[in-house]
This record gives C-alpha cells, sequence and structure tokens, in this order.
C-alpha cells in the first residue's frame, strides 16, 4: 500500500540550494532514514514530506515539489521545533488521542520507559529543553497506538528521536519501532538504530539525493563505490586534460587549422576543477595542544545533591536526596573515560565538578596545573548571529586570520562558510561551530556532554577518528552506543546500582556484564539474556520451551489486566493504574517474543 507519494522536492537557503529533483514512494513496511551533513536539508525535506513548509534554519528560504499523502494513510509527526499542546504533560500527551482515559494511561506507561515516570501533571513551562522532547516523542506513541494493535496505514515520521534519552530508553524505542508495521521516515545520528531499523536510506550529498537499499550497511558501501568511482573519473580527466594541454602548448601554427570550439573546450577541460569532497581536509586535533602534568583531575569522596536534604523525589528513590556519593576518580593525561546512567542520575552535574563549574557538597576536586580545559556542553555558548563564522572563531579583540581559517576547513566549513552569518547556519552547524570554539580554545582536558546530539554521521565517524590520536584527556557523558564503543576505554556508572563505580574496559564490557547479570525486577520486564552464541541445539531448545511457558504466563497476565481495566469505569485513578499495568504488561510480551524470535532463528542455523 503506497502511502505517500512525493515527486520533484526541492529547497534553497538564501543564497544557497539545499537540494532538488528528490522523488520517492513510501509504502507500507518501507523503513527510510534520510542522512547528510549538517545543514544540507534533512529536516527540511522531512517537513515537506509532513506538510510544514517552513525551511531549516533561519533567513527564509524557498521550496517546491508535490507531495500526495494515501487516502486512508495516517501521520504521526515528531518534529523538533514543534510546540505542545496544554499546560501540563497530561494534557499535551492526551491532547493526541480522542480517548483522555487510554491516553493518560498509556501516556503514563511511555513516560516511564522514557525517565519521566509521575510527570503527567507537571507543569510544560517548567521543563527543560530535554524533558520536553520526550514529552513530545511520548505524545507521538500514544498518538501511534498501542503496539498490540498495530496498523499497516499509519506513517511514522520522526526528526532525530533518541535525543535526550538514556540507553535503556533509546533500547526499548528500538523494540518500540520494530513492531510498527506501517510507513516509517527517520533522522537520527545513532548507527545502532539505523543498522537495526532501516531497510533503505535516502543520502543528501551537495544538493543531489542517493536512495540507497539494504539499511545503513547499504549506504556505506554504495557511498564508498561512489567516493571510488569520483576518483577514477577525476584521473581520466587529469590524463585527458594533459593531452589536450599538450595539443594546446605545439604552438600557434599547429593550432590554425583546428577548430575554434575544440580550444575553447581544451581550456575549460585544463582549467576544470573536481567537485570538492563532502568532507575534504583532516582534523588535527592535536594542534597546538599542550602538554599535561602528572596531575589532571582527581575526585575524593565527592557528592551532590540539589534542592537540600528534603528533595522528596530522591528521597522516595532510595537517595536520601543525593544523585551520587562516595565518589573517587583519577583522570590520566591519556584518560579516555565515558560517564553513563539513566536521565537525572547526575551525570552533568559530576561533569560540571569534574570541570571546576560546581563545587561538590562533600568530597574534594585536585585539579593540576597543566590542566586547560574545554567543555563542550548540551546548552551551547550563545553565538551572535550577526557575525560570520570566520569573526566568531577570532573572538572580539583581533582579526580572523590563516590559522583561524585553517582550522574551520578542518572543520568543513569552507571560504564561503566563514564568510556567512551566523544566523544562516542549521542547528547542526551551529552545533559544529560551538565545537570548533571549544578546540580552537586548544585544550589538553575534554569534557563533552551529549556530543553526538545534532551532528550529521560524517562528522562522529571523523571525530572518533581522531580521538583515537588525541593527546590529551577525555571525559564523555553520550546515550550513544557507537560512540561510547569507539571512544572510551572506562566507564564511570552513575544509577541505584553503581553510584560513581569505574569498570574497565569500556562500554562493552559494561553492556555484556550487564546483561548476563541475573534480571532485575523493573516494570519493563525480562532483562535481555545474553546470546548464547556458543549453546548446542539441546540448549536452544530448552531456552524455547521455557519462554513459550512465561508467554502463556505472560498472556493470562495481560487477560486478567485487561478485565480489570474494563472493570475500572470511569474511575480515573483506577483507570490509570490498570491502564499502566496493562501497557507494561504489553512491553513485556513484546520483549519474551522478540527473544523467542531471536533463539528459534539461531536453533534454525543449527539444523
Amino acid at each position: 500500500m503506497i502511502l505517500l507519494d512525493a515527486t520533484d522536492l526541492r529547497a534553497s537557503r538564501p543564497g544557497r540550494p539545499l537540494f532538488g529533483g528528490v522523488s520517492l514512494a513510501v509504502s507500507s513496511g518501507d523503513r527510510i532514514a534520510i542522512v547528510g551533513l549538517n545543514g544540507s536539508g534533512k529536516t527540511t525535506l522531512l517537513r515537506q514530506l509532513t506538510g510544514v513548509t517552513s525551511s531549516e534554519g533561519a533567513g527564509g528560504g524557498e521550496s517546491g515539489g508535490v507531495v500526495r499523502r494515501g487516502r486512508d494513510a495516517r501521520f504521526v509527526v515528531l518534529d523538533q521545533d514543534a510546540a505542545l499542546p496544554g499546560s501540563t504533560v497530561g494534557e499535551a500527551i492526551t491532547a493526541a488521542t480522542s480517548s483522555t482515559e487510554r491516553g493518560e494511561w498509556e501516556g503514563a506507561a511511555i513516560l516511564q520507559r522514557l525517565g519521566m515516570g509521575g510527570r503527567l501533571d507537571d507543569r510544560l513551562d517548567t521543563l527543560s529543553g530535554g524533558e520536553a522532547k520526550r514529552v513530545a516523542l511520548a505524545r507521538a506513541l500514544v498518538e501511534l497506538g498501542p503496539p498490540t494493535a498495530p496498523s499497516d496505514d499509519v506513517v511514522l515520521i520522526l526528526d532525530e528521536p533518541t535525543n535526550h534519552l538514556d540507553i535503556d530508553a533509546i533500547a526499548w524505542l528500538e523494540a518500540r519501532l520494530l513492531r510498527h508495521r506501517g510507513a516509517l521516515l527517520l533522522v537520527t545520528h545513532d548507527r545502532h538504530l539505523l543498522d537495526r531499523l532501516t531497510n533503505k536510506i535516502i543520502e543528501i550529498d551537495r544538493g543531489t539525493a542517493y536512495v540507497h537499499a539494504g539499511g545503513y550497511a547499504g549506504y556505506l558501501g554504495n557511498k564508498a563505490e561512489r567516493e571510488e568511482q569520483a576518483v577514477r573519473t577525476e584521473q581520466s580527466r587529469r590524463n585527458l586534460a594533459r593531452t589536450e594541454l599538450a595539443w594546446l602548448r605545439r604552438g600557434a601554427p599547429a593550432r590554425t587549422s583546428k577548430p575554434k570550439a575544440r580550444i575553447e573546450a581544451a581550456t575549460e577541460l585544463v582549467n576544470a576543477r573536481p567537485q570538492a569532497a563532502a568532507r575534504a581536509g583532516e582534523l588535527d586535533l592535536a594542534f597546538g595542544t599542550p602538554r599535561l602534568g602528572d596531575t589532571v583531575v582527581e575526585l575524593a569522596g565527592v557528592g551532590h545533591r540539589f534542592g537540600g536534604p528534603a528533595a522528596p523525589d530522591a528521597v522516595s528513590a532510595g537517595r536520601d536526596g543525593w544523585l551520587f556519593r562516595g565518589v573517587d576518580l583519577v583522570l590520566d593525561r591519556r584518560e579516555r573515560l565515558g560517564i553513563i546512567g539513566p536521565n537525572g542520575a547526575g551525570k552533568s552535574t559530576l561533569l560540571d565538578v569534574i570541570g571546576g563549574r560546581l563545587a561538590p557538597q562533600e568530597g574534594t576536586v585536585a585539579t593540576g596545573t597543566t590542566v586547560r580545559l574545554g567543555i563542550y556542553d548540551q546548552r551551547g555558548r550563545e553565538l551572535d548571529g550577526d557575525l560570520t563564522v570566520a569573526e566568531t572563531v577570532a573572538g572580539p579583540h583581533r582579526q580572523p586570520d590563516w590559522e583561524d581559517a585553517r582550522f574551520l576547513e578542518r572543520f568543513w566549513f569552507d571560504a564561503d562558510a566563514q564568510r556567512a552569518p551566523v544566523r544562516l547556519l542549521s542547528g547542526g552547524e551551529r552545533r559544529r561551530l560551538q565545537l570548533v570554539l571549544t578546540l580552537r580554545a586548544k585544550p589538553n582536558l575534554l569534557l563533552l556532554d551529549e556530543p553526538t546530539n545534532d551532528l550529521d554521521l560524517d562528522t562522529l565517524r571523523v571525530l572518533e577518528d581522531l580521538l583515537d590520536e588525541w593527546p590529551g584527556a577525555l571525559v564523555v557523558v553520550s546515550h550513544d552506543r557507537a560512540f561510547l564503543e569507539r571512544t572510551v576505554a572506562d566507564v564511570l556508572v552513575i544509577d541505584e546500582h553503581l553510584p560513581g563505580r569505574r569498570v574497565p574496559g569500556g562500554f562493552g564490557a559494561w553492556s555484556a556484564t550487564r546483561a548476563a547479570a541475573p534480571p532485575r525486577p523493573a516494570p519493563a520486564g525480562p532483562a535481555p539474556a545474553p546470546r548464547p552464541a556458543d549453546a548446542g541445539r539441546p540448549e536452544l531448545a530448552r531456552r524455547l520451551r521455557e519462554l513459550d511457558k512465561q508467554l502463556a504466563v505472560l498472556t493470562r497476565r495481560r487477560t486478567v489486566l485487561a478485565d480489570e481495566l474494563t472493570a475500572a469505569g470511569t474511575d480515573v485513578d483506577k483507570l490509570r493504574a490498570a491502564g499502566t499495568a496493562v501497557a507494561e504488561a504489553d512491553t513485556e510480551i513484546a520483549a519474551t517474543e522478540e527473544l523467542w524470535l531471536e533463539l528459534s532463528t539461531q536453533l534454525d542455523e543449527l539444523r
């Protein structure tokens, strides 16, 4: 079933085309991601497909093309800048469905999974930007409907849905999206999500759209082949140019009988330049970085809390108001440390303590005299929209120089982009410029707080490669699983089980240890079990029988809960409690079914 058909979509920003000639048909079962460099027009294209015509970035722009929607197609959209209706979280979510009762109980269950349980009555004007994004995601999922009743006529459109989610919430969202039977259109930098969810990728590269079948792996392979072909084409052009140049240089008598048109064509060929690579040049993060001494940063018995000793939510969570306590940490000159944990655990707070921006309420922090700190956080520094990119990097006390230009070129701001006013940059380009400002200060201790938010895939891959060789110390807070796997050697876990304990081996070691641990009671259902890659057929068959029994029990329990929901009548409290229980049962059943399918596939492969 074709749900959406788009023809010749095009868009531009003042003085700069974004893309043109984009045509695609979206059918049930399509899982399409849109990728490209920051500022290439990904969000603009997504908004055109949803009927929102505002252009990406400030300063206006133009767009065109034809978008036709299927007669029975329903569209559910998560836009980066969409305003939330109502005055409370509950009102914003229930407005997405015709049933207030269903909206409340289902919204409460989804918010619990997104790290915002018990927040239905919070006022929207008290939420942080990240919390508002999570409420918007919960609203979209409520509008989509429960996973037990999937529909193949729904187009789900999500723009950066994993921003501001913790690792567990991303894993839950991934499982939820895998059960969606309609079409999915997605803009994301999360490579695990792209690899698991997509079967088609639209790449926007310098104004041209390329369609890649086969998901993330197909996209990477096709892009590599395209770039290799460009190299071969350029080599052929150079060989031909040499031949024509030699012909032109044989002198005036030899050229008198040559057609003028050929002379002009040869001159044009010699003077031609290949199209610049999408990302030319290399990022030299060691550019002028001073050497660290033996002492970097040392934390001893550090703890912090906000709101005094009577913080009721933290007391109810068993932490007596403390975000973390008893954190001991010694950073090495070549530190590669990740800080992980659920939203609200205090990861950013700890990073502020390490960076000296916040004094802890207990414990001591010692910082070495040779430390030159660079902090790239979620807030970002304020940028003057009237200044050019080059002026912003140079600062107020000097003019931009050749060193600034070289540094900006390493971050793919070419000469034209360096002269452009900041107000014309996209959100992702602004984040990249803020990263340039952080690194241009030549720090030797780099603190990154959710650095992957709003950066494109190419930037992330190159940044990961260069952090491998960067000579300073690195501490990063991130929910991006691929980024953590590539950049950190150890992780510091902050949650109720490991309040600030260092785990050697990085994200992969922590994840494997966690998966192998006995499951903890939680509303999310059974904890993921490690893959029994070495298990034989008898062991797999035994586990499948156990899962069959577990599914039968879960299904009977879900039936009982559904009866309780029906019997709740109009009692809002009972409806909310029973609805939450039903939603949690659905999630548990889905997780168990997914594990059953995985083990069943492994058993088939052994036969």
